[in-house]
């Protein structure tokens, strides 16, 4: 289970030069115009675990995998992008297959760096992409409800997934998004979800991208963006685009003394990772042996055999039950038989909820 994000914004706000610094590629133009984004530029980059450098120095495995997570970049959006304005709406569709959307507005003043809209405002921006991306939405539901008010016409057992879908369309016609409709959850709307894989339905993430002295101290531009990404119970990270690109090619020893003499203690790739778990409710527990240590990323809450699913189909059918020791035991003792012969080594079965960090051994029947 990959973590994808994709990353939007209005032209100019420094996205594409977030996605240089988050992925290390420089293949995300960067000017200082708008549109220099012409095609979604999309990078799948490791994700920074430290629990995993230190299993690995145990085990000293042939490999070691990390979890992964998928940047996905978007050419700026404007005003007007759902009916083909600036670039149209061709890219709306590239930010369907990401699991959370992180929204990058510009938090500083600086009068050789143009904005779009000729000033910098957080939540006028806020409003511009998030009324874009609910038009888009009303596009695909308009399309989707005319194919099936169509197919209704010949099999009665569709109108309630038909008066399902008027209701919907209604709703985002009210400006509201579709993740706080109250029926989305009922058993004939949920394939369509899936399959429409609404933009206003998904997660988002608000990343303020200040300059070099926002890092220290929150400007009003932060501080109002904070105020509103809690009033909508969403998370946020505050980053310098500019300085996580000038860490780019800098040793793990430079790069936290630069970081420290801004006055922070991580990357923004590290924020915006642990902020994107965190916001979709993501957890990784480990596999560890003398062939590879790996990390991999399950939803919080899932079970054992959920858990094992993810290694392979066939471990969740047959799993038989899971040999588990906590991440602090393992590094305590060092190997799974040191761990067993303390009686730290757990037989857990179908039912045991995995937990982040937890060190896991699957017994299955093929």
């Amino acid at each position: 289970m990959a973590l994808s994000i994709g990353i939007v914004g209005l032209p100019n706000v420094g996205k594409s030069t977030l996605f240089n610094a988050l992925t290390k590629a420089q293949n995300a133009e960067s000017a200082n115009y708008p549109f220099c984004t012409i095609e979604p530029n999309k990078a799948t980059v490791p994700v920074p675990d430290k629990r995993v450098d230190t299993l690995t120095e145990i085990a000293k495995p042939q490999k070691t995998l990390y979890a992964t997570i998928d940047f996905i970049d978007i050419a700026g959006l404007v005003r007007g992008a759902s009916k083909g304005e600036g670039l149209g709406n061709q890219f709306l569709g590239n930010i369907r297959e990401a699991a959370a959307i992180l929204e990058v507005v510009r938090c500083f003043e600086d009068d050789n760096i143009t904005h779009v809209e000729g000033s910098v405002d957080p939540l006028r921006d806020i409003e511009t992409i998030e009324t874009e991306l609910l038009l888009a939405d009303i596009q695909a539901v308009e399309k989707r409800l005319d194919k099936l008010q169509r197919a209704s016409k010949g099999d009665k057992t569709m109108r309630p997934t038909v008066e399902a879908m008027e209701r919907l369309l209604a709703y985002l016609n009210e400006g509201k998004p579709a993740s706080t409709f109250p029926d989305r959850k009922i058993d004939c709307l949920a394939a369509q979800f899936k399959e429409l894989a609404l933009l206003s339905d998904k997660k988002i993430i608000y990343c303020a991208n200040v300059d070099e002295g926002g890092l220290l101290e929150d400007n009003a531009h932060v501080q109002r963006l904070a105020e509103f990404a809690a009033s909508r119970g969403c998370d946020i990270v505050k980053i310098c685009a500019k300085v996580e690109e000038e860490l780019q090619g800098l040793d793990e020893a430079e790069a936290q003394e630069m970081l420290e003499s801004f006055g922070i203690s991580e990357s923004g790739l590290v924020q915006v990772i642990r902020t994107g778990y965190h916001t979709l409710g993501l957890i990784s527990y480990f596999t560890v042996g003398v062939k590879e240590v790996r990390a991999w990323t399950i939803r919080n809450g899932w079970t054992a055999p959920q858990a094992a699913g993810v290694i392979h189909s066939d471990f969740e059918r047959g799993f038989i039950r899971a040999e588990v020791i906590g991440y602090n035991d393992y590094v305590q003792h060092k190997t799974e038989a040191a761990c067993r012969s303390v009686g730290v080594l757990r037989s857990e079965g179908k039912e045991y909820i995995v937990k982040d960090g937890d060190v896991v051994h699957f017994l299955f029947n093929v």
